[in-house]
């Protein structure tokens, strides 16, 4: 039984003028062709050869010795070489360039990006790439709590925040209240694990432990304060929401940075409002 999309031990069954056919042994019926081109000369009938089998342009199964970037249900970093009407076409390596559709795209591609990508097969057995990686990545990550890391913003959602590959490799995630516009699918981030949850699955934070980030945050806070002339419309008891539209930040971090300041002689709250002294 031939795998798509997955590297294979074959033999040399038969030779023709356009190529060998292989299959898994000499007496099976399933062959599939190995092209002219990269047949050498030592090949003879009953040689086994690795060999990674897609579908060419015609949807035939066809069998490569070339390096495939990325196999079967695992993820890789492609970059895209077009965009058509039915999708982007990646990079992976191979003489027939991978399909992206349009409804596996986290985000618009263009010619010339990078994005992490996986391999799938589609309804039709042929393979595609995602940008919808979350269930292909790894949850055994050797990270522990506080550990720095380094990933990839793949999704982006409101409700859960920026899901992150780390390594391009393991399952991470950046809550909503850190994600600010800049913060793109794409994006290469540096980001401390918070928690490691039981199953497997990395917390992240693009901020700094709390003690450190107060003071960058009084000061972010000030700044927004002088363009509404001095005066915020509002105390300390505001909505989430306000506070991450204004300021980008989690009440708890408001809250404490609006403290720092109230310490530091620097603010005020009075009349429903925060003031700057």
């Amino acid at each position: 039984m031939f795998h798509i999309g997955e590297k294979q031990e074959l033999e040399i069954v038969k030779k023709v003028d356009f190529g060998v056919y292989l299959a898994e042994s000499r007496d099976a019926q399933e062959r599939v062709l190995l092209p002219k081109k990269e047949v050498e000369d030592t090949m003879v009938c009953g040689s086994r050869l690795m060999v990674f089998l897609y579908r060419d342009s015609m949807d035939r199964p066809i069998a490569t010795l070339r390096e495939p970037l990325v196999t079967l249900g695992r993820t890789a970093v492609l970059k895209v070489k077009e965009v058509t009407k039915i999708g982007a076409f990646l990079d992976w390596g191979l003489e027939k360039d991978l399909l992206l559709p349009f409804h596996e795209q986290t985000a618009k591609v263009y010619p010339g990006d990078e994005c992490l990508t996986a391999l799938y097969l589609d309804k039709s057995g042929r393979l595609c790439a995602t940008m919808k990686v979350y269930p292909y990545l790894g949850k055994n990550s050797p990270y522990q709590i506080e550990d720095q890391v380094r990933g990839r913003v793949y999704e982006l959602s409101g409700n859960f925040g920026a899901f992150v590959a780390v390594d391009d490799r393991y399952s991470g995630l950046i809550p909503p209240y850190e994600v600010t516009p800049e913060l793109r699918v794409g994006s290469i981030v540096r980001a401390r694990v918070t928690r490691v949850k039981e199953d497997g699955k990395l917390d992240l934070s693009i901020r700094e432990k709390a003690y450190l980030q107060m003071d960058e945050d009084a000061e972010n806070i000030l700044q927004v304060i002088d363009e509404y002339d001095g005066v915020l419309p509002f105390d300390d008891k505001v909505s989430p929401e306000v506070i991450k539209r204004e300021f980008g930040l989690s009440k708890n971090a408001f809250k404490r940075a609006v403290g720092r300041l109230m310490k530091q002689g620097r603010a005020e709250i009075r009349d429903g409002k925060i003031r700057k002294k």
